[in-house]
């Protein structure tokens, strides 16, 4: 049997009261989720361990079945694998954000108005020559996403994710060490953070922007440090034989290859509302007729429109995902040859009222060819606390989907 994992980044929420105390799940038209819902098997399943921040990185390492107290690095150095960024054993890599600081010194956005790769990775490459030494090294990634590398560093600090403090003095989440042999790599990174303010505020990208009415790149933010971590791949604890990663975002991409997944580069992914929705569909399609027997499917766009609080672009990103990614899914694997099992799930919820991610456990479906199904009629947060799989945690969720 083929296995291919839908996962909804932020997809789930919380009841808001404009929707009449539903959530966006509940809301949206999304007849290929009910499909599954009224064919599968539903549950709920708690993504992010006691004591962990509800990241991407946590979250989805748990979708996977890893136990994230051995194996999690830091973000960073997740990303850098997709980057085809080696990281050796005396670097430590980190998230380095271009994020927007209005002209009060509060976050204005995690994202600097969701910058186009082109200007950031001119504005990253800039920063790399003005700051860039032996020390300190700057990689660009896509739009707001990059890399910051430092030797010799020390990865025990308290970092913000900038995404969780919008309208926060930024003076007031600055990096803090949490041991002292750690306070010379947190007075580096803070230091960075001032110079790419002093450096960014005067480039012509930015100039530009402001002169568009766009939000200025104008500092990084760098977050989640790590050093180069240590996986079994999914074939050594699962026996996957030849599984595939579909993602716009460099973080899913690294978690992939560590887990031994191939990655695979859709023309028109970007991580937002406008990505290539039916690319990924034939992507997933075309790996399993040529071999593959697991795909694991990332879509980030309903976390992005949580982010900014857009329920309107919530609905609409669950509504695509619905019927330009699951509905030709379902049609072209139920005319394979052989069975395929599809689970759907997020990785965490973002609910827009908070703007960020938090850790409840968020709704699954899994359908397997000759399963009873539940005969539950629709997909949400609230109809799969009703499922018969209950809550799993930490790996049952994979070895419920595999077995």
């Amino acid at each position: 049997m083929k296995h291919i994992i839908i996962l909804g980044d932020g997809m789930a929420d919380e009841p808001i009261d404009i929707l009449g105390g539903k959530t966006p799940l509940e809301i949206a038209e999304t007849p290929a989720m009910d499909f599954l819902a009224r064919n599968g098997r539903l549950g709920m399943l708690k993504t992010v361990p006691e004591g962990y921040h509800p990241g991407s990185e946590i979250a989805n390492l748990g979708v996977l079945g890893y136990d994230v107290s051995k194996v999690f690095e830091g973000r960073g150095s997740l990303e850098a694998a997709s980057m085809g960024i080696d990281i050796n054993p005396d670097e430590m890599a980190m998230r380095c954000n271009l994020i927007c600081i209005d002209s009060d010194g509060l976050i204005k956005n995690h994202s600097a108005g969701h910058i186009s790769t082109d200007e950031a990775t001119e504005l990253i490459n800039f920063l790399q020559e003005r700051l860039g030494n032996d020390e300190v090294s700057f990689y660009p990634g896509v739009s707001y996403r990059h890399l910051l590398k430092i030797k010799n560093a020390d990865k025990h600090l308290d970092c913000t994710p900038p995404h969780d403090v919008p309208g926060t003095p930024y003076t007031d989440v600055l990096v803090k060490p949490l041991s002292d042999k750690a306070t010379h790599t947190a007075t580096l990174i803070n230091n960075l953070i001032l110079k790419s303010q002093e450096l960014l505020s005067r480039h012509p990208i930015n100039i530009r922007r402001i002169a568009e009415g766009k939000d200025p790149a104008n500092s990084i933010w760098p977050w989640s440090p790590g050093y180069k971590p240590s996986m079994s791949t999914l074939s050594q604890l699962f026996g996957i034989k030849n599984g595939y990663v579909i993602s716009a975002v460099d973080l899913i991409m690294g978690i992939g290859i560590y887990a031994g997944l191939k990655p695979i580069m859709v023309d028109g992914a970007t991580g937002l509302y406008d990505t290539n929705y039916e690319g990924k569909a034939k992507a997933a399609i075309d790996a399993l007729r040529n071999g593959a027997d697991f795909i694991f499917i990332h879509v980030e766009a309903s976390d992005e429109a949580g982010h900014e609080g857009d329920v309107d672009l919530k609905i609409k990103t669950i509504e695509y995902l619905s019927e330009r990614l699951i509905a030709p899914i379902i049609t072209e694997t139920q005319e394979m040859g052989e069975p395929v099992a599809i689970a759907l799930l997020p990785d965490h919820p973002t609910p827009c009222r908070l703007k960020t991610h938090t850790s409840e456990p968020v709704p699954f479906v899994i359908v397997k060819p000759g399963q009873q199904p539940d005969g539950i009629s629709t997909f949400s947060e609230r109809t799969a606390k009703n499922g018969s799989l209950g809550i799993l945690g930490t790996d049952e969720f994979i070895r419920q989907f595999l077995s």
